[in-house]
This record gives structure tokens, C-alpha cells and sequence, in this order.
């Protein structure tokens, strides 16, 4: 089972659903915007990506700017990240244990 936290509005978001589509993936659909994961949730999907929090930050939203920019504790950046979901890269791809972020969409293809 394939989800994504996707952003409608993000072009790269919608590049990288249309791929898994046209793969007929049907993956289930989470707008983290309106739904952000719990703190747990953020935690497995770093986990998955083997990644920090501070590598999943989109460093140029006016949020990270404003809130987030010299934090370095990895609780805080993701308890930031839940108060401020935009600043969570997006899309993120996951099939079960493994995850990718779609920059570029086609990175979506190695969890085929």
C-alpha cells in the first residue's frame, strides 16, 4: 500500500501522484496541510527516509524563516514542523518500511 503526503497546490506533488497513477498505484492520499501527522508519525516517516528532521525542512517558507531558522534539537524541529506543516518537504512517498521524497517526481520510481 503506497500513501503520499501530498500537496495539491505543489506542482512537483502533483507530478509525482500522476506517476504513481499512471503505474495504476492509487495511493492513499494525505493532505498533511489539513492533516498533519502526529509527532510519531513524522518520527517513522524520518525513520523510513533515514533522514534528520532538519533534512525534511523546507528552509526558503516564510514559516521556517520566522520560527524554525538556528534550531538544531530534533524534538523541537519536529514539533515545529507539526505547528508549522509547511515547511515539511513534500510529496512523501511511502510503501510500507521505505520512503522517498518526489524532488524530483521521478524518485517515486525506486518503490516500485
Amino acid at each position: 500500500m503506497f500513501s503520499i503526503y501530498h500537496n495539491p497546490r505543489c506542482s512537483k506533488s502533483r507530478q509525482a501522484l500522476a506517476l504513481l497513477e499512471e503505474h495504476d498505484i492509487n495511493p492513499h492520499i494525505i493532505l498533511y496541510l489539513e492533516t498533519p501527522p502526529s509527532s510519531q508519525e513524522l518520527k517513522d516517516i524520518l525513520a523510513k527516509l533515514n533522514i534528520s528532521a532538519d533534512q525534511l525542512l523546507r528552509k526558503n517558507e516564510a514559516d521556517y524563516k520566522a520560527h524554525i531558522k538556528g534550531v538544531t534539537d530534533e524534538d523541537e524541529l519536529i514539533s515545529l514542523m507539526l505547528a508549522y506543516p509547511k515547511v515539511i518537504e513534500r510529496p512523501i512517498i511511502i510503501k510500507g518500511d521505505k520512503a522517498v521524497i518526489g524532488r524530483p517526481p521521478e524518485a517515486v520510481l525506486t518503490l516500485l
